[in-house]
């Protein structure tokens, strides 16, 4: 009696929109009702008022234009958010300051603002949710620390169905062990060939054997022409677990995160916590993806910066 080598997977489809509102009524939420009626509450009030004295054809043609802009509003989407969220973030927007700045600016004016400070818009706080980072890689969030893992990606379709089924099981095994919230970000990035082809290009005179040589030169002309004919592109995991309030332990973000490599290295990527330069350059490259990444031999926030020692002064006496 021979047993199937492979055991029967049974899949099931999730729809996407799991995190979708419940509808209440005739299709629509309890968000979408809620603007409805207040609008006409507010139309039959105004009719309640105005019906002496407006006549009653301009009352009608106002509910209309006004129902369905309220109509529109109340289902209409923009940029995958609700339109009253969207209208709602779009003057918050427009009402925000359009500078930030580290310094006070509340209480004195900077030295670098020159005119008057009635006739310029002086700069609002900018309040940041990291306070600083320290050589480990934790990130100070106030009360909680957070800590930073760096992931490689797997291709679910060239593995069978029994290696899917482990997989799939391992991640739900580590997303159900999560008590604290985290965050995976997974994004793309440009990748600079040109200097890749470069340096290749400048070590080809020091290759030991002809052959060698010729083959890297052959790869950085291959780079640099990928470079001009493309625009590649290398996609980056990050994942941020955070500690609860009061946590105890002075590294329990950095425990997390070690935690983290170790379970998610079952899957078969490439995991690694990490430090404070990595986090950083990490942040930097998060904020503008299109500018070069941060060069080595910078130090990290909260690092404290000194000088190099300076030769001891020799006294002269009097002769």
């Amino acid at each position: 009696m021979s047993l199937p080598t492979d055991r029967e997977t049974h899949r099931a489809r999730m729809p996407a929109d799991v995190d979708a509102p419940d509808k209440v009524a005739y299709g629509l939420t309890f968000r979408q009702l809620a603007i409805l009626a207040v609008v006409a509450l507010a139309f039959y009030g105004a009719w309640r008022g105005l019906h002496t004295v407006v006549p009653g054809p301009v009352l009608v043609g106002a509910a209309v234009i006004v129902g369905g802009l309220s109509f529109g509003i109340a289902v209409g989407r923009r940029d995958g958010l609700p339109l009253d969220v969207w209208l709602l973030a779009a003057i918050r927007h427009s009402r925000a300051p359009r500078a930030l700045s580290t310094t006070d600016t509340a209480s004195a004016t900077p030295d670098w603002v020159r005119a008057p400070k009635n006739r310029v818009m002086v700069p609002a706080p900018l309040a940041l949710p990291a306070d600083a980072i320290d050589d480990g890689g934790e990130i100070r969030l106030g009360a909680t620390r957070a800590a930073m893992v760096a992931a490689t990606s797997v291709n679910l379709a060239l593995r069978t169905a029994d290696e899917q089924a482990a997989l799939v099981d391992t991640f739900g095994r580590w997303l159900n062990s999560l008590s604290t919230p985290t965050q995976i970000v997974v994004s793309a990035q440009p990748v600079d060939l040109r200097s890749a082809a470069r340096s290749l290009s400048q070590a080809v005179d020091g290759l030991a054997h002809p052959a060698l040589a010729d083959a890297a030169g052959d790869h950085a002309r291959f780079l640099d022409d990928l470079a001009t004919r493309r625009d590649p592109l290398r996609r980056q995991v990050l994942i941020v677990t955070r500690t609860n309030n009061g946590e105890r332990g002075d590294h329990a973000a950095r425990r997390r995160a070690d935690d983290t490599v170790r379970t998610l290295s079952g899957l078969g990527v490439t995991t690694r916590a990490l430090n404070g330069a990595a986090v950083t350059a990490a942040i930097a490259a998060a904020a503008d993806p299109y500018r070069p990444s941060r060069p080595g031999g910078l130090a990290a926030p909260d690092a404290v910066i000194t000088g190099p020692d300076s030769p001891p002064r020799q006294e002269k006496g009097p002769r």
